[in-house]
């Protein structure tokens, strides 16, 4: 699943591509990709030029004129292509906007769990869920000390809980808890004072370096719209077989359902 460095990537190369562009028309394939009434949705829309992209979490915000703006959440296998309209598309394409300079902005789900909607006058209700961007002041240590207090739970749960932290998925959950040298079943109430000032900083840090890089590109996440990623030549535990630091073997277990991969010397269970 793309997680934040990757849906950032995403935001970043469509807008550059598609700024200023107006939408001069939307087909709807698969209609369940859009949330609400589809004949709404495309009223809205038709007509409206990007102004801007924007993310929350993992979902892209994209804004036009007249303060009209629909979310994108990619999900699993989500992807946008920008292409030629004379260009083939295949079966697993299922929502085209047609752009006015005739190229068309293609959203692509082989899975089909992609969602899009519109995003209200009243609030973007979609994002009150999620909890503060992990760049944002409010993600700071009084916020993860209070969230963290009574959690009994493994903190590479508590990681992936969009209402701890926005935009966290199981690739950067691993490399947080590796750089923070904490096991990944450890209770996450039983954390220090130090142990939430690393979960801060290294959060920020290898999300930082992963939006650098360009996002992670392993296995289901690929790019299509030219951008590699690079962060996975950076992968300190998940995927990989031997730790950077000992050398240990590295070790796969499941955590509250998730594949996560640790390291047994540097990562011991307190």
């Amino acid at each position: 699943m793309p997680e934040l460095p990757e849906v950032e990537t995403v935001r970043r190369t469509l807008l550059n591509m598609i700024q200023g562009q107006k939408i001069t028309d939307i087909k709807v394939l698969y209609p369940n990709i859009v949330d609400g009434d589809i004949d709404a949705f495309k009223s809205a829309v038709i007509g409206k030029t990007i102004t801007d992209i924007k993310r929350r979490g993992k979902y892209l915000i994209f804004e036009m004129d007249d303060d009209v703006a629909f979310y994108s959440h990619l999900r699993m296998e989500g992807k946008y292509y920008v292409q030629q309209s004379h260009e083939p598309y295949d079966k697993h394409t299922h929502v085209i906007f047609t752009l006015s300079d005739a190229r068309e902005l293609r959203y692509h789900d082989t899975r089909k769990f992609g969602r899009m909607g519109l995003v209200l006058r009243d609030g973007y209700k979609v994002f009150r869920g999620l909890g503060p961007e992990p760049f944002s002041d409010d993600f700071d240590h009084a916020y993860c000390k209070a969230y963290l207090k009574n959690k009994r739970t493994p903190i590479k749960g508590v990681l992936l809980e969009q209402a701890f932290v926005a935009g966290i998925g199981n690739i950067y959950a691993d490399e947080i808890l590796f750089r923070m040298g904490i096991h990944p079943n450890t209770k996450a109430s039983s954390l220090n004072d130090d142990d939430i000032d690393n979960l801060i900083k290294y959060t920020r840090e290898i999300l930082q370096k992963a939006i650098d890089e360009g996002g992670t590109t392993i296995r289901s996440y690929t790019s299509s719209l030219g951008v590699t990623g690079r962060f996975q030549n950076e992968l300190g535990v998940h995927t990989q077989k031997v730790c950077p630091i000992c050398g240990s073997e590295i070790k796969k277990i499941k955590v509250q359902g998730r594949g996560t991969y640790y390291c047994p010397k540097c990562q011991v269970l307190r």
